[in-house]
């Protein structure tokens, strides 16, 4: 759930307008499920069971593609019912809140859905996700145990697991999560999973583990773009810019993606990255003008290493660590603290390591970096 999906919802200016011409990658029977729906829709404007349907299909395009502009479009159709909304309504408001950075409103949304039903294990799900990015392993963890309560074992499994990792103990939760690999069937579980053990493995600095994990998710031929992104930051910190390119060339419509692609070929000096620079500038300025802050990891990125406007890039860097604190915030905060030299700017993040007993050594190493430089100040 990191990758980053910014757009405002829209409402159009009548239902049989066509709000966009997916991609083929979406596949025919996405395509044909979609026009049926929206169909079906038109016919029957009330009918929450069918909002619910499309809008959930637009939010796993966001999920698959990047493309910002498919969470406005569930976003607008959920918006169509007031409150109180169904649960099938609810729980997706509470999903595109979390990908706005809305936690609290996620988390009431999930909240209010168990209130509703309580055997609704997605929720306890989602609830978890958002606990771990806040850093707030406490709270991922009662979601865990109520994930194993329901019998929802792969679930859990990979809940226990994050939290293991993100807690200082990478080694246990790499071995829970592999359990739970060997149990699931579904390839979506499956993707999921796999990505997380490549993290996890390199994190160990088990680089060939790593890449046999990412590898496998790959194979499975499901566009995901969080795994992209992973990938794609392995591949750049094991040094393999030309790989990335070839990773990333057609996925421009993902900012996060597109930021990565950028990434590479800079490092190259292709002549691809000066149009690439602009277009992102004019995406993180678009999203300016339009409130919307979910951009400040990838923008903080940006500006520290291809901008190369270090202020701006520890500003971003706070702000966003003061909504989401994943691993990779961590590791933003503290290289812009060290090109700013101003360690005191990534107290936080160092505080964080000291409390969860984080194991990556490159966050570790970045650590120390920031905190010679203080001592040589």
């Amino acid at each position: 759930m990191a990758a980053n999906v910014q757009a405002l919802p829209r409402i159009p200016a009548n239902d049989a307008e066509i709000l966009e011409r997916l991609p083929a990658r979406a596949g025919k029977s996405v395509l044909k499920g979609m026009a049926g729906l929206r169909a079906a829709l038109i016919k029957n404007p009330t009918d929450t069971a069918l909002a619910g349907e499309l809008a959930q299909i637009y939010f796993d395009l966001a999920v698959a593609s990047g493309d910002p502009r498919y969470v406005g479009y569930a976003e607008a159709v959920v918006n169509r019912f007031a409150n109180p909304l169904p649960t099938v309504l609810l729980s997706l408001r509470g999903m595109l809140r979390q990908y706005r950075h809305d936690f609290s409103g996620a988390l009431q949304d999930f909240a209010d859905v168990l209130r509703l039903q309580p055997d609704k294990a997605d929720a306890h799900a989602w609830r978890g996700a958002i606990f771990l990015v806040q850093a707030d392993y406490a709270g991922a963890q009662k979601e865990c145990d109520a994930l194993a309560k329901l019998g929802r074992e792969i679930l859990a499994s990979g809940c226990r697991g994050l939290v293991l990792a993100y807690g200082g103990q990478v080694a246990a939760g790499y071995k829970v999560l592999s359990i739970a690999l060997s149990q699931a069937s579904d390839p979506g579980n499956r993707l999921w999973i796999l990505t997380r053990l490549g993290e996890l493995a390199a994190w160990q600095g088990k680089s060939d583990l790593a890449k046999t994990h990412y590898a496998e998710a790959l194979g499975l031929g499901l566009d995901d773009v969080y795994l992209l992104a992973a990938w794609a930051d392995f591949l750049l910190d094991e040094g393999q810019a030309a790989q990335v390119v070839a990773l990333l060339a057609s996925w421009e419509a993902s900012d996060s993606l597109l930021l990565r692609l950028t990434q590479a070929e800079a490092s190259l000096n292709r002549p691809g990255a000066a149009r690439h620079q602009q277009m992102l500038l004019d995406r993180y300025a678009a999203a300016r003008e339009r409130g919307d802050t979910t951009h400040r990891a990838e923008e903080a990125r940006f500006e520290l290493h291809l901008h190369g406007d270090v202020p701006a890039a520890l500003r971003l860097a706070q702000a966003n660590y003061e909504v989401q604190r994943e691993p990779r915030d961590a590791r933003v905060l503290l290289e812009a603290s060290i090109a700013a030299k101003k360690p005191a700017a990534a107290q936080a993040v160092r505080d964080w390591l000291q409390r969860s007993g984080f194991e990556d050594p490159r966050t570790r190493r970045l650590a120390q970096v920031l905190e010679q430089t203080g001592s040589s100040q």
